[in-house]
């Protein structure tokens, strides 16, 4: 019997690209709805997460029975993660490697359109006002990379190659790092932001990780230094961002993701003038969709041959700590 796929969060095998090509090898059920999940989970040995942002595998997850491999179509697994799955035998693995560069160049574009005033630029010529300005050089400028996992290396690689000075934090402190030199221990992050032109925050998020970022980290920023955050809106309590930019103690901040999301019509990030509100999208492009059901594509090849799966996630630590590993 062919094993069954179960596809959360879409309608028809037609809107995942290629899904249509394991016809011959699974049967295929699609499941929309919390409802469909429950319905449709019952035998399902491989379930695809295509909608990463959806909690509704923890509503339905007494109907699991037969589940031996789930992949998140998404870099961040947050939305995945609880106590029944964490402790089961399931094999979870993740879209690591999907969104690192474009993520990456999204951090560059924002780095150089505060340095070199993009947003005043463009709000000048709404008001057709020839306002000349001197603006910032970036290289020789200092980023600090809080998440030193796939993608916070490729932020920092790329800022290395403009000329920035680059510095990572991360779970534990090493010398001699291929892309940032000499990582920091998360325990040593507020003594390095004061040094910071920029800090850019993909860390995981996690029981540890949430909250991060609040009065005593804004604090310690540079006056003239510059938030960007590209992980999770609940890695920042954003009140005290909010105040943070309000009060003139950072410079500005570029936000890809919040706590809500959407984000509210009445949120004042909205009108804060140093602050650019981004559809957390900085990872989406052209043909991710193709990338990320290539990635899945690979992965049950190996699956069906017995072989290791790629982005397999410690699901205790909510990330995926290593390439490949062996999942018999």
């Amino acid at each position: 019997m062919k094993p069954i796929l179960l596809v959360q969060g879409v309608e028809h095998i037609d809107e995942v690209p290629r899904l249509a090509e394991l016809g011959d090898q699974a049967e295929i059920r699609c499941a929309s709805s919390v409802e469909d999940l429950r319905a449709m989970l019952p035998g399902a040995e491989v379930m695809l997460g295509w909608n990463f942002r959806a909690a509704s595998l923890r509503e339905a997850w007494p109907a699991v029975d037969s589940l031996r491999w789930i992949h998140w179509a998404g870099a961040g697994v947050d939305a995945a993660m609880f106590d029944e799955l964490v402790d089961s035998d399931i094999h979870f693995t993740n879209a690591r490697g999907v969104f690192d560069q474009p993520m990456a160049e999204w951090v560059l574009g924002m780095i150089i359109a505060f340095a070199k005033g993009f947003p005043e630029t463009l709000a000048c010529q709404a008001r057709a006002e020839w306002q000349h300005r001197l603006s910032e050089q970036v290289a020789g400028k200092r980023a600090l990379v809080v998440g030193v996992g796939s993608i916070g290396r490729a932020v920092g690689r790329l800022l290395r190659a403009i000329g920035m000075e680059v510095e990572g934090v991360g779970r534990s402190a090493r010398d001699g790092d291929a892309d940032f030199g000499r990582v920091f221990a998360s325990d040593e992050l507020q003594a390095r932001l004061p040094q910071a032109d920029y800090v850019v925050l993909i860390t995981p998020l996690t029981e540890q990780t949430r909250g991060l970022f609040g009065v005593a980290e804004f604090a310690a920023m540079n006056p003239r230094a510059r938030f960007i955050n590209i992980g999770r809106g609940a890695l920042v309590i954003e009140d005290a961002l909010l105040a943070a930019l309000q009060e003139g103690r950072i410079a500005g901040a570029a936000l890809d993701v919040f706590v809500e999301e959407p984000l509210p019509p009445q949120s004042p990030f909205w009108s804060t003038p140093n602050c650019i509100v981004s559809p957390h999208m900085s990872g989406d492009y052209a043909e991710f969709e193709v990338a990320m059901a290539d990635q899945f594509i690979d992965n049950w090849q190996r699956f069906v041959a017995g072989e290791s799966l790629c982005n397999l996630v410690d699901k205790r630590l909510g990330f995926a700590a290593k390439t490949n590993a062996n999942t018999r």
